[in-house]
């Protein structure tokens, strides 16, 4: 294959400005990322009095010193429900993240017991959906650290029906032949009871674990019983009476040592196929320089993928055809890759000959990569008389029915049905990640403004009046403003529209390592069961 050859100039003032520009947007979310994990922090003196490990400390523990790991949504619910982005954020109440224990490759969630208890946030409960779903597509153990307060009991008409959907998610793990590991480090109360009975390998912290359906509190006021938390769910009266702790630590680092026992005894495959492959030609720091932070800036996406695929090695299929729509084959961390990008709006072109390269990319078994940088499918009728409606369905239709493993990286604009024809968050990417100048609306809020403006104008014509000058510009004013607060990074990582924010400079490491994820996800055959792992 062809070797790309770059005409970046790294000297020039555009890539001064759009090199700070970047590095000013990663520094915000990592400031926001560190605040997260300070917040936490503050309850370390608490923490040691108890003699019990911070959730940070667990989780690192847990994992295997130096191997990667990828943590999911980092932001979960920014500035929503109670979280203000300040002193109450909170990331959704727990950490969760895909990376190895002893020597597996393991989907982990923690709770954040640092913050409010761990008690769980309404996008929390989605974030712990996600993760669920991540070790279930990809033929993944999970690994739960708990120690909650449970749900949020002010937020629970937001939270009560799609929490269910995580325990019926552990029954599927378990019937899948995905094994549940649970450390009970503190309290799993009421439905965080059932999170630990769902689990095929429990672990409880003598003196600490707290597993029942009601506490001493609400069962006084329901029955009028008295009981001590050591009799209704302590870890001693779990491992010996109810059978429902299957192993005994002595504290938290015990715990997550014999969960790592538990890991290692599985007997699964440890092996990483290893294969050798060139890096590419053009350093990863460049990426900064070549992506302008502003979306209407044109710019070559092929410069992008130079730096992301082995040794800058690219096919470009049917260049000369929908040009604005790249296709390109390459290989990513010795994986081969189909991947598909956008040098402007796509058009009927452009997406006919998407749904030809996706059904290539079927028969030949390899993943594909969208590089989402779009504002949509092309207008005007030029476009309609091309067929932009039909052939556009037929690009939907090929991202949402393909079966090769699809991964998305938003590195800039994604709006309107650009957004699901570039495989956005609702055609299910098997990993969905994006840089901090991401945007996704609708559309543009210059452009809803104007729309906006042209309806309500004709609309006071149509009454024989004149339109309101003053008051169109103000709506205006508004529009724009509310879409560009809407259509952030920020706000679209808080609602989970992707699995976490990245630094574009990471783009490689981090596709490498989904990649790997994918490839090992189709070797694996699991031994599933009808009803998962039964506690007896």
């Amino acid at each position: 294959m062809p070797v790309f050859e770059s005409e970046i100039d790294p000297r020039s003032e555009n890539f001064a400005k759009n090199r700070a520009d970047h590095l000013k947007l990663i520094e915000g979310f990592r400031a926001l990322e560190r605040k997260i994990i300070e917040t936490s922090a503050r309850a370390k003196p608490k923490f040691e009095k108890r003699g019990q490990l911070l959730p940070r400390e667990r989780l690192a523990l847990v994992l295997d010193r130096g191997a990667p790991f990828i943590e999911l949504s980092t932001l979960c619910g920014y500035k929503m429900h109670d979280d203000d982005g300040d002193r109450n954020i909170s990331g959704g109440g727990g950490m969760s993240g895909v990376g190895f224990i002893s020597g597996v490759r393991c989907v982990v969630s923690a709770s954040d017991s640092g913050i409010k208890g761990g008690a769980a946030t309404p996008m929390g409960v989605h974030k712990a959906l996600r993760a669920q779903a991540l070790a279930l597509e990809n033929k993944l153990p999970f690994v739960q650290l708990i120690e909650s307060a449970g749900a949020n009991l002010m937020r629970q008409a937001e939270m009560f029906v799609p929490g269910g959907r995580t325990f019926a998610n552990l029954a599927r793990l378990s019937a899948a032949g995905c094994p549940v590991i649970s450390v009970v480090h503190g309290s799993s109360t009421a439905g965080g009871a059932y999170q630990t009975g769902l689990s095929d390998y429990v672990v409880a912290v003598r003196g600490k674990s707290k597993i029942f359906l009601a506490g001493p509190p609400l069962l006084k006021a329901a029955t009028g019983e008295v009981a001590t938390d050591e009799d209704l769910g302590g870890a001693e009266m779990h491992y010996q009476v109810s059978g429902l702790a299957e192993y005994m630590a002595e504290d938290d680092g015990d715990g997550v040592r014999i969960a790592r026992e538990i890991v290692s005894k599985l007997g699964w495959d440890r092996a990483r196929e290893t294969k050798s492959f060139d890096e590419p030609l053009y350093g990863a720091e460049d990426l900064l320089g070549i992506v302008p932070v502003d979306y209407r800036q044109p710019y070559d996406s092929r410069e992008v993928i130079a730096r992301l695929v082995d040794g800058s090695d690219m096919l470009s299929f049917k260049d000369g055809y929908g040009p604005a729509t790249v296709c390109t084959q390459a290989a990513i961390a010795g994986h081969q890759v189909g991947i598909i990008s956008n040098n402007g709006p796509i058009d009927a072109d452009g997406a006919a000959k998407v749904a030809q390269f996706i059904q290539l990319m079927e028969q030949a078994g390899n993943p594909v990569v969208f590089l989402q940088n779009t504002t949509g499918y092309l207008v005007g009728t030029d476009a309609e008389q091309r067929g932009i409606v039909k052939h556009g369905s037929k690009m939907i239709q090929a991202v949402t029915n393909m079966r090769v493993p699809k991964l998305t990286l938003h590195i800039g604009a994604s709006f309107g049905a650009g957004n699901y024809g570039m495989c956005g968050r609702a055609f299910d990417p098997r990993f969905i990640f994006a840089w901090p100048n991401n945007r996704i609306a609708v559309m543009g809020g210059e452009q809803a403004a104007k729309t906006m403006r042209i309806v309500a104008e004709e609309g006071a014509r149509k009454k024989g009046e004149e339109p309101n000058t003053e008051f169109l510009d103000g709506m205006a004013k508004h529009i724009t403003e509310q879409y560009d607060a809407e259509s952030t990074a920020l706000f679209a990582t808080a609602r989970l529209w992707d699995d976490g924010l990245i630094d574009p400079r990471d783009s490689r490491k981090v596709l490498a390592f989904c990649l790997d994820t994918c490839a090992e996800a189709e070797r694996r055959e699991l031994r599933p069961n009808v009803f998962g792992v039964a506690r007896m």
